[in-house]
């Protein structure tokens, strides 16, 4: 046998994808445990210009604004990766998430994170390097995803269905309504006054906010 503190991690090929951004000319993918970014220039031939070092969980989720990708890494919290140069990303700021964190989103000088069983978590980002949590509200279910317009957080609460959540001032996050889903609310987007919630078996619903 071989002893776990012996074991190193010296290559990765491939894995599942499940979250996707896009920025200008640029994709962002998640590859199992890795953000790709693909140069879609050409929609027809995408083409693998960079990845980031593997995270210590899953990609979930990504978001992208700036010279900065934030990353919901499942278990292994929120990463921060610099992709100002697209072949070459690297790691700049990291926060643990309890609960973990499953989808991500921005507004501001804040990520929105949903964080499975302990709801919505709000961190301050205005230093990608060194993120601080500035607020969390737990919402009744299970936390799979998160929207944010103007001063509000859409919170895709799976069993609890889609909760709306007050941000106007990120720092004291307040329930204002919600919209009890017939399945389960696994994703959310939102677009002018609908939301647009993926509830697994029950479909695509969409709710006039």
């Amino acid at each position: 046998s071989i002893a776990a503190d012996s074991v190193e991690l010296v290559g990765l090929i491939g894995g599942a994808t499940s979250a996707v951004a896009v920025d200008g000319n640029y994709a962002y993918i998640g590859e199992g445990p890795r953000l790709i970014i693909l140069n879609i220039t050409n929609p027809a031939a995408p083409v693998v210009v960079g990845k980031s070092p593997v995270l210590p969980g899953y990609v979930d989720d990504v978001a992208v604004a700036g010279n900065y990708a934030y990353i919901a890494a499942r278990y292994g919290g929120l990463w921060i990766i610099n992709v100002a140069d697209p072949a070459a990303p690297f790691e700049v700021g990291f926060h643990a998430i309890p609960g973990g964190a499953r989808g991500v989103a921005l507004a501001g000088s804040y990520a929105y994170i949903a964080s499975a069983n302990l709801g919505l978590r709000i961190i301050n980002i205005t230093d990608p390097t060194a993120p601080v949590e500035a607020s969390f509200y737990n919402t009744p279910g299970y936390a799979q995803d998160v929207a944010v317009a103007g001063s509000y957080a859409y919170v895709a609460d799976e069993g609890s269905g889609l909760r709306i959540i007050n941000v106007a001032d990120p720092t004291e996050p307040v329930e204002v309504g919600f919209y009890d889903t017939p399945g389960e609310a696994w994703g959310v987007g939102i677009a002018g006054n609908h939301a647009y919630v993926a509830d697994r078996a029950a479909g695509l619903r969409i709710i006039n906010v």
